[in-house]
Parts: structure tokens; sequence; C-alpha cells
């Protein structure tokens, strides 16, 4: 076969796979896709409370409290752990300072700047920390480390994570979740805390990551729940 009628040939097949591709591609999109894409309307569901719900099924210790009382809160979960576990709370740049406003003097706080070597990370009492956005369907936290989440080894390396999560940053499902996302960002998803069962079915927890996941969900005028 001439090299001219091997062109000749190649051409015509790409043509009809051009024009079959567009056929299936109009065939496609006109497809009816009556698919349900949220589970949860927050219109018709307390989403907010989905999420306490399904964040605490994964033994995640949730509470509530206003967005009054958070200062609050934030003072009497930390000073509890610090008196369980002596150490310095680990704070990562552009956590809002009102968070902190109530803390007592004697709890050593621990900035992450410069970075923290691994050994002084073990070391701390816990990290307390924002988030990006929470997930009610699978009780899920997703932190996109930008300020006040801190990079990765802070919220991994120790024990303890407090972490904030307001009642605007629960979306319904993964979907309206990645829709606030920044694609460009990196993105860790915390659903309950550090735990495996690989060794004859035991739960080990605290292997992964931090072993107590403490959530405090704020917003409105609700008390602790």
């Amino acid at each position: 076969m001439s090299s001219a009628a091997r062109e000749e040939i190649l051409t015509r097949i790409r043509a009809a796979n051009q024009a079959a591709g567009r056929d299936a591609d109009a065939e496609y999109a006109a497809l009816p896709r009556r698919y349900l894409r949220a589970h949860h309307d927050a219109a018709v569901h307390d989403i907010a409370a989905l999420f306490a719900e399904r964040a605490a099924d994964y033994r995640a210790v949730v509470e509530r409290a206003p967005e009054s009382g958070l200062a609050a809160a934030v003072a009497r979960v930390l000073a509890e752990r610090v008196a369980a576990v002596p150490g310095p709370v680990l704070v990562p740049d552009g956590l809002p300072a009102d968070w902190l406003a109530a803390l007592a003097a004697e709890i050593p706080l621990a900035r992450d700047e410069p970075p923290l070597p691994p050994a002084e990370l073990d070391q701390a009492a816990g990290v307390v920390t924002g988030c990006a956005v929470a997930v009610a369907e699978t009780g899920t936290i997703i932190l996109d480390h930008g300020p006040g989440q801190g990079r990765r080894a802070l919220t991994l390396v120790p024990d303890f994570h407090l972490v904030i999560v307001r009642e605007e940053q629960v979306a319904a499902d993964l979907a309206d979740a990645f829709a606030r996302l920044d694609p460009a960002r990196p993105h860790t998803l915390i659903s309950g805390p550090s735990a495996t069962s690989d060794i004859e079915l035991i739960r080990v927890e605290g292997v992964h990551g931090p072993r107590t996941l403490h959530i405090l969900l704020a917003g409105g005028d609700r008390g602790d729940a």
C-alpha cells in the first residue's frame, strides 16, 4: 500500500470517528438526569444537628455552644485537657483571637512559627483550630489549611484536637461541601478521631492522628447539647 493510499484511509477513519464522537456527545448531553443531588435540604432539615449526630457516631466529642459563649467553652475544654495532660496548646497562625479571650493565664500556648519539630508537636497537650467546611451527611470536618487551621502535621501529631465549627460552615453533603472549597488548596477530611481495626478487628484509636477529637459547634443562642 502506498503512503498516499494509507493516509487517505486514515483520514477517512479520523473523520468518521469525529462525526461519531459528536453524535455520541450530543446524545449523552440529551440524556435526562433526574438525580437526587442532596438527601438533606437545608430548608427543611436541621443540618447542624445532623452533623452533630453523625460526628458523634464517629466517637467525636460534640458540644453546641452559642457564639456569645464560645470563648468560655474553648477555655473550659482546654483547661480540662491541660489538667489531664500537661503541656502547651498549639495555636495555628490566623486563629481568631476572641476564641482564646477567656483562657486562664496558666494555660500555655505555643505558636507553630517557625514550624515546630515533630517531637515538640507530640509533647503538646493538644491543638485548637478552625475548619474550612463540615459535612452533615457524613459527620466530616474538612480542613484546607488556611488561616486558623495550620499545616497538616499540626493536626495529625498531637493526641488531642479541638476544632471549632460554625453552623454556617456546615454543608448538607459532600457535593455541597466541595462546591465551597478551593480545589487548588490541600484538603484533609476528618471523620472522628483516628482509629483502625486492622489487627484482629480490634478498634485502636490514636494510630494515625489524634486519639480525641473534640468539636465545638458554634452558632445561634443554643447552649451545650
